[in-house]
């Protein structure tokens, strides 16, 4: 089988074609919005939120509803729960994540438990169904992405500020709670977008891994945004296509992929590589005994060009004796 046949095979399936797109689109945003939860240090809020958002989603299939739309509405009331907690001065936002996390999801399993055909139908969403992503769902995702990306986009300099120094920040005036609320929405978003093709388990890595790999590779910001949505979109391409060769979920082997991507850039990347810095400071050290330099005092004073020592001195201004 040629090269091309390898690639062109799997895309004669309109299902394989939806779930490529999706891929796709999921691994650019949550690449972009993930930059920013590493940053600000937030992985465990994405991995919060992904799990809090999944009463939203019961509740959507209970009703006969779009998933996507209870999960919307739950981000959106999560988001700013976790907010509306953590002003309150008493609690740190970690416990504010922590008791709405817990709740919500407990939330979630007692809908679904309380359903006789829940294990088939929502569970899904726990590990992720990409190859059932519909036309539908894939307009809808593309358009949460569309809104997600013009966001930060535009409010790019003031969520930049807040990540990087929140006392400047605030020395500016800017109102640190409310630009909270929105990174807390435009996350949830991201979440949202996830939870058919790598569902809502998985969704971390998706988040974190692509975003982490690029801080290995570079030290600028616009450079690390771009490289984790390229790395987030070609490992679910790359992730879709092994599920599909090899007979493995798709959402495990997406992340599996990104997982190898991240271990390669740990050991080899030029700057913080395990095994570059090593290697090179292993050939500019190679001898240590002759790249040490002599004491000062052993050192002496040469006339210009000729490599003789100066009559009656030294390097330390002494007397050089003959």
């Amino acid at each position: 089988m040629t090269p091309a046949n390898v690639l062109l095979e799997p895309l004669q399936h309109a299902f394989m074609r939806n779930a490529l797109a999706a891929i796709v689109i999921v691994g650019v945003i949550c690449g972009v919005t993930g930059v920013f939860v590493t940053l600000r240090g937030l992985a465990f809020m994405g991995d919060a939120l992904s799990h809090a958002i999944f009463p939203g989603v019961v509740i959507a299939f209970v009703l006969g509803g779009n998933y996507l739309i209870g999960a919307l509405i739950a981000a959106a009331l999560v988001s700013l729960g976790i907010g509306l907690v953590s002003q309150s001065g008493r609690l740190s936002n970690d416990t504010a994540i922590g008791v709405l996390f817990a709740g919500a999801f407990a939330l979630g399993v007692a809908i679904i438990s309380a359903q006789r055909t829940y294990a088939r139908d929502v569970t899904t969403f726990l590990f992720g169904s990409i190859l059932g992503v519909s036309g539908d769902d894939l307009k809808l995702s593309a358009a949460i992405g569309a809104l997600v990306l013009l966001t930060m986009l535009l409010f790019r300099r003031e969520l930049i500020t807040v990540a990087f120094d929140r006392t400047f920040a605030a020395s500016l005036g800017m109102n640190l709670w409310g630009w909270d609320q929105l990174f807390l929405l435009l996350l949830s978003l991201a979440i949202v977008v996830s939870l058919q093709t790598v569902g809502n388990i998985l969704v971390l890595a998706m988040l974190v891994t692509p975003a982490a790999t690029a801080r290995l590779l570079t030290d600028r910001l616009a450079p690390t945004i771009g490289i984790a949505a390229l790395l987030g979109a070609a490992s679910g391409a790359a992730g879709l296509y092994l599920s599909f060769y090899i007979g493995i979920a798709s959402g495990a082997s997406v992340v599996l992929v990104a997982t190898a991507a991240f271990t390669i850039a740990l050991l080899f990347s030029p700057k913080a590589g395990i095994v570059t810095t090593r290697v090179a400071r292993r050939l500019h050290f190679g001898h240590p005994e002759r790249d040490a330099f002599p004491p000062l005092g052993d050192m002496s004073e040469s006339e210009p060009g000729t490599g003789e020592t100066a009559p009656g001195r030294t390097l330390d201004g002494g007397v050089a004796t003959r």
